[in-house]
């Protein structure tokens, strides 16, 4: 990694050839989609190319695969997210639909009104995993990974969570 951080472009390549595979069947194991993988793969090593530096730096980051491993693990939540949010956009309807009734509509607003407030209300560290878990759609083990934390400690939050919303909300 020292030799990545000043430069060396053979250090970096022998880098790639050594873990790229490894690293892919990973992500592979995460994601189906083989062009989320491979932008994945692209956006990691740029990062670590350009990176190298801060984790050639320090003694307390651990071994340079898990280094990679968290970039790689992180750029993947970023794609799932990203993701989401295009599935989320408004898609323009082909047929005329009918408009909701006033009481539909009424309903609607006050019960988005309420779990917004009763997710304001939350500790910031049940919120945390509820937006990763229900917002973003991802699994316990990638939200660990997002948020270093064991599984364990996403499963109570997440349950805390739920508990308090359905509280909040009862």
């Amino acid at each position: 990694m020292r030799r990545v951080a000043g430069g060396d472009r053979a250090a970096f390549d022998e880098l790639y050839r050594r873990t790229s595979p490894w690293l892919a069947v990973r992500l592979r194991r995460r994601c189906a989609d083989d062009d989320v993988v491979a932008d994945v793969l692209q956006e990691t090593y740029l990062a670590v190319w350009r990176a190298a530096g801060s984790y050639a730096g320090s003694a307390a980051v651990g071994s340079a695969v898990g280094w990679l491993w968290t970039i790689a693990a992180n750029r993947l939540v970023d794609a799932f997210r990203r993701r989401a949010r295009q599935e989320r956009l408004p898609t323009v309807a082909l047929v005329e639909e009918t408009a909701p009734a006033a009481e539909d509509e009424v309903l609607a607003n006050r019960v988005d009104q309420d779990l917004e407030e009763a997710l304001l209300r939350l500790p910031p560290e049940l919120r945390q995993v509820l937006q990763a878990m229900v917002l973003d759609d991802l699994s316990v083990r990638q939200t660990a990974v997002l948020l270093s934390m064991p599984e364990g400690t996403v499963k109570t939050r997440a349950r805390r969570a739920r508990i308090a919303l359905r509280e909040a909300l009862s």
